[in-house]
């Protein structure tokens, strides 16, 4: 387990819910780009099978818990794509 990967993890969990906040009371696509959010879901998906397959530790949880709250986003973001339609 190494600190220094758990203090990025951290750091870049931190944004996340502040994101989502705008997301969801926002209610609109402003400052936000699917295909970004899709790189960083991809991201942690792959940080997720490195641990799984090579190295398994407690620091699953901060990648698993990142990318829950990215596919979030990416889930808010196709909810206001709708609503702008309407």
């Amino acid at each position: 387990m190494s600190l220094f990967e758990i203090l990025m993890l951290v750091c870049f969990g931190s944004a996340w819910p502040v994101s989502l906040y705008h997301s969801y009371t926002s209610r609109t696509n402003a400052g936000k780009s699917l295909l970004f959010l899709c790189v960083v879901f991809v991201g942690y998906i792959a940080g997720i099978l490195h641990k799984t397959l090579y190295s398994y530790d407690a620091v699953i949880f901060l990648y698993i818990a990142n990318g829950l709250m990215v596919l979030t986003d990416i889930l808010l973001y196709f909810r206001n794509s709708r609503l702008a339609g309407r």
